[in-house]
């Protein structure tokens, strides 16, 4: 049986190759040495594979997930991409020859594609080009700059993935009450709105996709429980702490979603954690923690909300 893929129910994800590949030195081709040479550059080096960039194993990961169903596709990624058709014929080759289950890209020469997430249905566009992400998260769409380094690839078919809450799965709403009236005035308004869950923020669709291939799992680890290992495993990583972390728990819980696990810091460093929870990749909307996590993890920035407002 052929899986089916059905766009209002897979997980669709746009990743442009700057995402999924190493494209240092073919950047660095363009911008010294101008188009014309970088497509002879391409053409040259055709069949050199590129090496894998920073969403590489997350991206492989998700892919891995869809032999968990035989009827239906779960996890589509498409190719969003600058590139010309012909330049690109070396990402697609170099996606084949990593043996990625990609078949599908939109090619558009010096043009960003995220324009076409909304007919795709696609929860996230993933680039290592930061003014491309931020006007697709100004124009409503969900979309995270990738930073740091690929992570070693261990093989294995596991996925762990870590948010940070506010302007990440929930709204800024309360990161703008914190900014403007410090910590104590914070604390005081989430604990009045302790039950009132925040608004879905950027990422809450996403996590919506995961939670559904989760439950997948959860009917497998029911029909086997002694031999099914769950694969999927979602952490909040945030600088809330008490009392605050009631409402964080309590909007997730109220806009129909779960997590595995949570760490509520307390504004205490993300990265010595992040390090020993080894997520495949972590997202948050705050440009420093995206750096400082990026020494050990391969992290997103979610330019949304007040504090990424240039």
């Amino acid at each position: 049986m052929v899986a089916q893929l059905d766009l209002e129910r897979a997980l669709v994800i746009g990743v442009a190759s700057s995402a999924l590949f190493d494209l240092e030195e073919s950047d660095a081709v363009f911008r010294e040495q101008g188009e014309e040479r970088y497509r002879e550059y391409q053409r040259e080096h055709l069949d050199d594979v590129l090496a894998p960039g920073v969403a590489f194993p997350f991206i492989r990961r998700l892919l891995d997930l869809n032999d968990l169903s035989d009827r239906e596709r779960l996890v589509e990624v498409v190719i969003l991409s600058r590139n010309d058709p012909e330049t690109g014929m070396r990402v697609m080759r170099s996606v084949e020859r990593h043996g990625l289950d990609i078949t599908r890209a939109i090619f558009m020469q010096g043009h960003a594609p995220y324009r076409f997430m909304k007919p795709l249905r696609m929860s996230l566009f993933l680039s290592a080009n930061e003014a491309d992400v931020r006007e697709a998260i100004s124009l409503g769409f969900a979309a995270g700059h990738v930073v740091g380094h690929a992570a070693a690839d261990d093989g294995d078919t596991d996925l762990r993935i870590a948010f940070d809450f506010d302007g990440v799965l929930a709204d800024d709403s309360a990161e703008r009450v914190f900014q403007s009236g410090g910590l104590q005035e914070y604390q005081e308004n989430e604990s009045a709105l302790a039950e009132v869950p925040l608004d879905r923020g950027p990422m809450a669709d996403f996590l919506e996709k995961i939670n559904r291939i989760q439950g997948l799992e959860d009917s497998k680890s029911v029909d086997d429980p002694q031999g099914y290992r769950r694969r999927v495993r979602v952490a909040v990583v945030t600088a809330r702490s008490a009392p605050a972390h009631e409402r964080a728990i309590n909007s997730i819980r109220q806009w129909g979603l779960r997590v595995n696990d949570a760490f509520f810091l307390g504004g205490l460093p993300k990265g010595p954690v992040l390090e020993v929870l080894q997520p495949h990749i972590f997202f948050d909307d705050q440009r420093r923690h995206v750096e400082r996590a990026a020494l050990s993890t391969p992290s997103v920035h979610i330019p949304f909300g007040a504090l990424n407002r240039e």
